[in-house]
């Protein structure tokens, strides 16, 4: 926590990949286009700069005068006396460059510039370019601002409780919504940083400063501009081995979201698939919105994490145990048999009739003698069995109804907190309640509270997933080179994947009919007839398989000339090996986080299935195996119903040799063979696409 000591005179140069303590700690902050005027930004900026003045030196300027809260208005940076660490830019578009030149001058050492619109992307690398190279550091332009709710640093707009989340984020609104729903549910910020255009302070930087931040315990993150994927996937793995989680939203699951592209590949690696391979590499939790991001967060910030799958469901009525138990189960949880000792220490606390099963019903025990919430609760957690509980129902609400009860329900809650701390699992609370006393005690002992079950279900789930993330070892994702210049057509292709150790068919490429003749005399029928230079060579009638004589020949080869035009055709041997499984198998390059494997079951349905996994390249052996048999489809691979199973080290070869040209070769963007023919006595590529980067 910074204390007030004196500025020096002259700016300290920042290491650009630093901790950023003058963004997060400085001693002296200098708001520029402070207002008095609460419709401005300006004011709160002041307000919130003012709130910190214990533990630093505040300025405030605005060239017209003025004041606010006592402290006047100064015409410009030269009139502050001493050093402005942090300045924060709240001006027109047009007035920002002079600012940061005075700011500069003044001994700045970080700017915070919250103006938006008015200026190109040039002009915005421009400023930040000036900005580095006097050894400052940028947030923005466009950005919400900076929060550090301990070091009481608010230089933003918008309520920032104060709790264990630190929050990256490229939107403000999104920022403060996720805020709100923090607040509702007793935690709140440690940091927030708002990323605006990201000149200079990007999202690796922000997440990096989190990381090593004593106060933040959670790192959430929005992000839609990756930039640097590679390095950003750097500090999510630093994160997670520092053991705090990362939970990530992105946009891109929509289809307009996407791009299109030349070959299978395109279609089938979408960018938020991307996203969500880096983040299995990273061991990040991907999530879907601000609700289930804060309900995860609250879920990791409990006493207690789960161990395994198998949660224990007490209800107050069958209904309510048994929906429980249907919403655990589409997260992957399981409602298990209780161990008969735990049975029989529930039957001690039901009614007569009550069966003491899994889900449990309390038929009406709760109501009868409010203590017996605690005793099933704490009979689940600590008899063992089940790795998680989850009490769904009405408690919390009686007091509600009967004002008498409350001092009663709170302490069953905190008897409950009891339990889990002494048994070390997890208790999850469902109820129709909202914002009681005793809810408020369950909260403050960290236990969730959740008004939907589906959302306590999915925040559980996601626990889960983060105990099994956090136990793996880091993968090395060393970043790919390569110099050597390809066309990207299939005869090229096919030749740069046999030089690195695919099979494919004999082959011989022609530009005739009586070429075609020459050469599959020469290789033996039945043959394949391909045209070139198409990328789904099979809907537009470019592919003619099973050719078993001349005559055949010659009539597909006049066939596929008429409809496609091609000026190259390829002639094949046929290959078709008995117990095949047809694979697809690609490599496509992202802007931000560079190659990604992709691997699914192919040939034409490869887009109809959309059975892939993906995964950031290069892959090693291992990975690659783990990659093919986290298919959906995988059962083919390993002998379904009685047929053999196919050769997975030939498979896993021709994947990982794929994967190793694509890396050495950054001029082809994408880079696949579909289909991959897989069978029990080896692999054979019998198609290659390579897409030239542009």
């Amino acid at each position: 926590m910074a204390q007030m000591t004196p500025a020096s005179s002259a700016p300290a140069a920042l290491d650009p990949c630093g901790a950023l303590e003058t963004l997060f700690a400085p001693r002296s902050v200098a708001v520029i286009g402070a207002s008095e005027n609460p419709e401005k930004w300006g004011y709160w900026l002041a307000s919130g700069a003012l709130a910190g003045r214990d533990r630093r030196s505040v300025h405030l300027v605005n060239r017209r005068g003025g004041g606010l809260r006592g402290v006047p208005f100064l015409p410009s940076l030269a009139e502050i006396p001493g050093p402005a660490e942090h300045v924060v830019v709240a001006v027109p578009p047009g007035q920002v460059r002079r600012i940061v030149v005075e700011g500069l001058a003044a001994g700045a050492r970080c700017f915070t510039v919250i103006t938006s619109g008015g200026a190109t992307a040039d002009e915005e690398r421009e400023l930040a370019g000036l900005i580095t190279g006097h050894g400052a550091r940028l947030l923005g332009p466009n950005c919400m601002g900076v929060v550090d709710t301990r070091g009481e640093l608010l230089l933003s707009w918008g309520d920032f409780p104060t709790g264990g989340v630190g929050l990256v984020s490229q939107s403000g609104n999104l920022a403060l919504e996720i805020g709100r729903l923090l607040s509702r549910a007793g935690q709140g910020f440690s940091r927030f940083v708002s990323l605006g255009n990201q000149r200079d302070i990007d999202a690796a930087d922000a997440v990096e400063a989190l990381i090593t931040h004593e106060p933040t315990h959670i790192i959430a993150a929005y992000i839609e501009d990756f930039r640097d994927g590679r390095r950003l996937l750097r500090a999510l793995t630093a994160a997670r081995q520092a053991g705090k989680p990362v939970l990530l939203l992105t946009v891109g699951r929509s289809e307009a979201s996407g791009r299109a592209a030349a070959s299978h590949t395109g279609a089938l690696v979408s960018a938020r698939a991307t996203v969500a391979a880096a983040c299995g590499e990273a061991g990040a939790l991907l999530l879907e919105s601000a609700g289930e991001l804060v309900d995860t967060a609250l879920a990791l910030l409990s006493p207690a994490l789960p161990a395994g799958p198998r949660v224990a469901v007490a209800g107050d009525s069958g209904g309510q145990g048994a929906l429980a138990a249907d919403a655990l189960a589409v997260r992957g949880l399981t409602v298990p048999p209780l161990p008969p000792m735990v049975s029989d220490a529930l039957a001690a606390h039901l009614p007569p009739g009550a069966v003491p099963a899994n889900p449990v019903d309390l038929a009406g025990a709760g109501e009868s003698d409010l203590g017996n919430y605690a005793r099933v609760a704490g009979a689940l957690l600590l008899g063992g069995g089940t790795d998680a509980v989850v009490l769904t129902g009405y408690f919390g609400d009686y007091a509600t109804a009967n004002p008498a009860q409350t001092e009663r329900e709170c302490a069953v809650a905190r008897e409950m907190a009891d339990a889990v701390r002494i048994s070390g699992r997890p208790l999850v609370v469902h109820t129709m309640a909202r914002d009681t006393p005793a809810l408020t005690v369950l909260r403050k002992h960290g236990i969730p509270v959740h008004e939907h079950i589906e959302h306590a279900s999915a925040a559980l789930a996601n626990a889960l997933r983060w105990t099994k993330l956090a136990s793996r070892p880091a993968v090395e994702l060393p970043d790919p080179a390569g110099d050597v210049v390809l066309d990207g057509g299939y005869e090229a292709t096919r030749a740069l994947l046999r030089a690195y150790g695919l099979a494919f068919p004999e082959a011989a490429f022609v530009t005739t009919a009586d070429e075609a003749a020459r050469s599959a005399r020469r290789i033996g029928y039945p043959l394949v007839l391909k045209a070139m230079g198409l990328a789904h060579k099979t809907e537009a009638g470019g592919v003619a398989l099973d050719l078993r004589e001349e005559g055949a020949l010659r009539t597909a080869f006049a066939r596929m000339r008429s409809a496609t035009g091609a000026a190259g055709y390829a002639v094949e041997s046929m290959t078709r090996p008995p117990h095949a499984v047809e694979l697809i198998a690609g490599v496509r390059r992202d802007p931000a986080f560079g190659p990604v494997a992709m691997a699914g079951i192919g040939g034409v349905t490869a887009e109809l299935l959309g059975d892939t996994a993906l995964a950031l390249a290069p892959l090693t052996h291992d990975a690659a195996r783990a990659l093919l048999l986290s298919l959906r489809h995988a059962p083919l691979l390993t002998g379904w119903r009685g047929a053999p199973a196919i050769d997975l080290d030939a498979a896993t070869a021709a994947l990982t040799a794929l994967v190793r040209a694509a890396v050495e070769h950054p001029e082809l963007s994408e880079l696949e063979v579909n289909p991959l023919l897989v069978h029990p006595g080896g692999a054979v590529a019998l198609d290659a696409h390579g897409v030239l980067g542009t």
